[in-house]
């Protein structure tokens, strides 16, 4: 084998990515990397879980309204100041503060506690609904996830191997959008702040985690090489497009 073979194909696999990711021998590896940067892995799972936690905690102490929201926003802004401290991204965090924000001032207004989950309820409905539509019309919702990280929405479309990936991922990723939403609509309707708060807790982080285990076991079973997806080619040029 040329020397020059590795240097080709190291080429190759950068070509169909964005400046400074990891290059990936397989099409599962790509994937896995790509859900684990958007999702920002247990911390960011953690954060968008803790305002919730914090609300449901101070409302069991003592049953008013307005310190639970205080306690929810705080932890949220903690959150936040943590992140700038540390000189991070507050990407993650503003996916807890500005639904914890937007609940805190639904639940204010209505003077209602069941209010503060509402939001996170309709929001799972959404996304049950989302993506068990773009399954259908094979534009799976994934798909969508990891064509943002990668700054190409729209272009794995046309690979095909990668859509029926990404449909069975994102079918995983529905279940716990299913559940939530059935489970916590009743128990909203019937006002169970403290049984919202549980489910909030039960069905959140540690549901999203069995659905990214059971995504990680569908991807390390696969060995698609990254040459056969549209990721691992290059672009095309004049030269090469005839």
């Amino acid at each position: 084998m040329s020397p020059d073979v590795p240097a080709r194909k190291s080429t190759e696999l950068s070509d169909g990515l964005p400046s400074g990711e990891p290059e990936f021998r397989y099409v599962e590896e790509f994937v896995r990397h790509q859900l684990s940067q958007s999702l920002g892995g247990v911390r960011g799972m953690l954060e968008s879980a803790l305002p919730f936690v914090a609300f449901t905690i101070a409302w069991v102490i003592g049953r008013q309204l307005y310190p639970a929201l205080a306690a929810a926003v705080g932890v949220a802004v903690v959150l936040g100041i943590i992140r700038v401290v540390q000189k991070q991204s507050l990407k993650f965090v503003a996916q807890a503060i500005f639904p914890t924000a937007i609940a805190a001032l639904i639940a204010a207004r209505t003077g209602r506690a069941e209010d503060i989950f509402l939001p996170g309820i309709l929001y799972n409905g959404v996304l049950a609904l989302i993506s068990i539509v773009t399954i259908a019309i094979r534009r799976p919702l994934v798909g969508y996830v990891i064509g943002a990280a990668i700054g190409d929405p729209t272009g794995w479309t046309a690979d095909r191997g990668l859509v029926r990936m990404t449909s069975k991922l994102t079918a995983v990723l529905a279940v716990p959008y299913v559940l939530r939403f059935v489970i916590q609509l009743p128990l909203f309707l019937s006002g169970s702040v403290i049984a919202l708060g549980i489910s909030k807790v039960v069905l959140g982080w540690p549901l999203l985690l069995a659905a990214l285990f059971v995504i990680g076991l569908m991807l390390s079973k696969g060995r698609t090489p990254m040459e056969d997806s549209a990721y691992g080619r290059p672009a095309a040029t004049p030269d090469n497009r005839a």
